[in-house]
């Protein structure tokens, strides 16, 4: 089956003392001690990022390793993602993240790697990516629409409660139909897709929500209540 969890925000970048959805993610592979690859493209492959996935993850029951594009692990990319059993692409610049993984034809590799079953997951720019569209603010001033992969349909609003401009943007985008309908997610929430339709969503914060937003006569927000991930429970 195929299968993608993205994160509105959360996870060991946002929340490093609650590691619920990190842990979440690991407890979706078929392997105990899964192979889990960190993707920094989107932030430059920024080392201080890096340092900070393998900080959190070492504390995990994983075998976490990272890509960068900037010092390839490899030559054959190919291979070293699809020996992967969990994906997860960080945050950061959303149309670069775009840009550089056609060059390194490392949409083809990925889409692939999720065919066959690896885990695609990822937070902010890392969720966005797997929609055919998002709000992104990768062009500097202002939020705007941009077109992403399209392995999900529709489009996507990470950070929905944690940036102040996220809902109402995604509201006109949707509502000018310059976005499909799409759905959107608080930070802390994580939105399971399995063979592109949701399987559960999972929050590490009580209050975090995820919604739907459609535009047909009129806008229509609905909320999505996630099952709450206690820490305390989940390690």
């Amino acid at each position: 089956m195929k299968q993608i969890i993205a994160l509105g925000g959360g996870g060991f970048s946002m929340e490093p003392e609650n590691l619920a959805l990190d842990r979440y993610i690991l407890n979706q592979a078929k392997t105990p001690s899964p192979s889990i690859c960190f993707i920094p493209t989107a932030s430059g492959d920024s080392q201080n990022y890096i340092d900070r996935f393998y900080k959190s993850y070492q504390q995990l029951d994983c075998k976490p390793s990272h890509l960068s594009l900037f010092n390839p692990p490899t030559r054959d990319l190919e291979d070293f993602l699809l020996s992967k059993d969990i994906l997860f692409v960080g945050g950061g610049n959303t149309k670069n993240l775009l840009a550089l993984w056609k060059e390194w034809h490392l949409d083809i590799y990925i889409k692939k790697a999720w065919e066959q079953g690896v885990i695609l997951s990822g937070l902010s720019a890392g969720s966005i990516c797997w929609f055919e569209q998002g709000v992104t603010d990768s062009f500097g001033d202002g939020l705007e629409p941009i077109e992403a992969l399209g392995f999900l349909p529709g489009s996507h609003c990470p950070h929905y409660d944690g940036e102040i401009n996220r809902r109402p943007a995604f509201q006109k985008f949707i509502q000018e139909k310059t976005l499909k309908n799409g759905i959107a997610a608080d930070d802390g929430v994580a939105i399971h897709y399995i063979d592109q339709a949701i399987h559960t969503i999972v929050s590490s914060r009580k209050e975090a929500r995820a919604y739907t937003v459609t535009f047909t006569d009129y806008l229509d927000e609905s909320v999505l209540i996630p099952t709450y991930l206690d820490q305390t429970i989940s390690q």
